[in-house]
């Protein structure tokens, strides 16, 4: 089991900057993909990012690539999302999701955090 826990939300203006942080604990946190989704009221579970075990291979949505960057410290135990100029569609509910495999289906992640909610205003 893996227990994950994401902070780091809140609300931002258009064009602004937030950090979202995924502390994991239970099962050997480097042994799983860490992934980031997104889900707006009324939509589906999008993915946005994911990165590998050791942090060297990372894959992003066409909607994020280029003002998001994923990253992780194993020794911290910890994934991060680092959200830079944010749109009003960036708004959403952000999950980090462990899993075993480097796929952006959210089917293939077994372990899932509660959800932090990320505003853009205008």
């Amino acid at each position: 089991q893996v227990q994950l826990v994401e902070s780091g939300g809140g609300l931002v203006q258009a064009g602004g900057s937030l950090r979202l942080s995924c502390a994991a604990s239970g099962q050997t946190f480097n042994n799983y993909v860490v992934g980031w989704f997104r889900q707006a009221p009324g939509k589906e579970r999008e993915f946005v990012a994911h990165i590998s075990w050791t942090g060297d291979s990372t894959y992003y949505s066409k909607s994020v690539k280029g003002r998001f960057t994923i990253s992780r410290d194993n020794a911290k135990n910890t994934g991060y999302l680092q959200m830079n100029s944010l749109k009003l569609e960036d708004t959403a509910v952000y999950y980090c999701a462990a899993g075993r495999l480097k796929l952006v289906s959210p089917d293939v992640y077994d372990y899932w955090g509660q959800g932090t909610q990320v505003t853009v205003s205008s």
